[in-house]
């Protein structure tokens, strides 16, 4: 049971040390402020580059989801074996 659970537990690490590098380089990327009632709206490429920081934002929660996701159930049957051997 040791092995599945640090295996499941070497997982979530993994996706939330992911996810969390993902939010920090998102975080990092230059925002244009919106508040200068006066200011020329933002061109084009720069709707398209906040698109893709939130795609990417998007991609990584769910990656992150999945991963966590896949380290529950791992974690469950671990805990299932663990209880089926301590009911044998």
């Amino acid at each position: 049971m040791a092995d599945a659970t640090t295996a499941a537990r070497d997982r979530l690490d993994r996706a939330l040390n992911t996810l969390e590098r993902k939010i920090h380089e998102l975080k990092l990327a230059p925002v244009v402020p919106d508040d200068d009632l006066f200011a020329l709206p933002a061109p084009p490429t720069a709707r398209i580059e906040d698109e893709r920081r939130i795609a990417e934002l998007e991609a990584a929660g769910r990656e992150a989801s999945e991963a966590l996701a896949r380290a529950a159930a791992a974690v469950r049957e671990a805990l299932a074996e663990a209880d089926a051997d301590e009911a044998a």
